[in-house]
């Protein structure tokens, strides 16, 4: 019972704050690096991430970047198409990781 009432109480304060307004993020300029597989990755990846947040990732192995988009697809669920995993770890591995020239 007290946690129900604990719970109103919070939902209750909650909605006499309502929404906090004035909040503005800066616009977002950083993008993938343009070589092939970037408009999928776009596509693919920044509906969650910054472009900045990807680049600024360790250098990874082909293994590495596959298991971390399968694990952003199965795990966070992430909307990335079946077909597209392949080409989207393709471009991250080539720009960004250990196959990067």
């Amino acid at each position: 019972m007290k946690r129900f009432l604990f719970a109103a109480a919070l939902a209750a304060l909650a909605v006499q704050a309502g929404p906090k307004k004035g909040w503005n993020l800066p616009p977002e300029t950083a993008k993938f690096e343009p070589r092939p597989g970037a408009e999928i990755a776009t596509a693919q990846c920044l509906l969650c991430h910054s472009a900045d947040y990807i680049s600024t990732q360790p250098t990874m192995t082909r293994a590495a970047w596959t298991a971390t988009v399968t694990k952003m697809k199965e795990k966070y669920g992430a909307p990335i198409l079946p077909e597209a995993l392949t080409n989207v770890v393709d471009y991250l591995v080539k720009t960004y990781g250990s196959e990067r020239k």
